[in-house]
């Protein structure tokens, strides 16, 4: 059961993501969190690096979804400027969000990674799905009510997965 949120990798930051890695592991698509993961949860609007950042994944023809269990105003407030697509309100962890999101960029499982900052949504969800994960540090360590009560989960899980030897990363 642990395994289920054992992401594929771990990173610091989506910036340590590049699209010649993804292109290496034959990825073609990703689909990502929004709020911890992209932005801080209280930042509107892409920062130039993250535009950078989704300019790349474009330039080398990498697909790019966001997902998010967040309000549909928030999510299309974020992905409008940067003419991605969305998909709001996701109930991360069921596989629905991730499924269509797939579907909609016309890829199949396997060539998509699920980047995200929150063990029991994005990594469970995308490892549900079927999906390969990566794991990021949440941008910020305030969250909002429910992400705070989840973030306590996450750190009975990591401690666990670390004491089975299963994560070689610090928590």
């Amino acid at each position: 059961m642990l395994r289920r949120f054992l992401p594929d990798q771990y990173v610091r930051s989506i910036f340590e993501i590049n699209p010649e890695s993804l292109k290496e592991k034959g990825i073609k698509g990703v689909i990502t969190d929004l709020d911890n993961t992209l932005v801080a949860w209280n930042e509107a609007h892409a920062t130039p690096m993250v535009l950078s950042w989704f300019n790349r994944m474009e330039e080398e023809g990498i697909d790019v979804t966001i997902i998010s269990n967040n309000k549909k105003a928030r999510v299309e407030l974020f992905s409008q400027p940067l003419n991605k697509p969305y998909i709001h309100k996701a109930r991360k962890p069921l596989k629905r969000a991730f499924v269509k999101a797939a579907k909609d960029m016309g890829l199949p499982r396997k060539e998509i990674v699920v980047i995200g900052d929150q063990l029991l949504t994005d990594i469970f969800g995308g490892n549900r799905a079927g999906f390969q994960t990566i794991l990021v540090v949440p941008i910020v360590e305030t969250d909002e009510k429910i992400t705070q009560f989840n973030r306590k989960i996450e750190r009975y899980i990591l401690n666990r997965l670390k004491r089975k030897g299963l994560i070689k990363w610090e928590v």
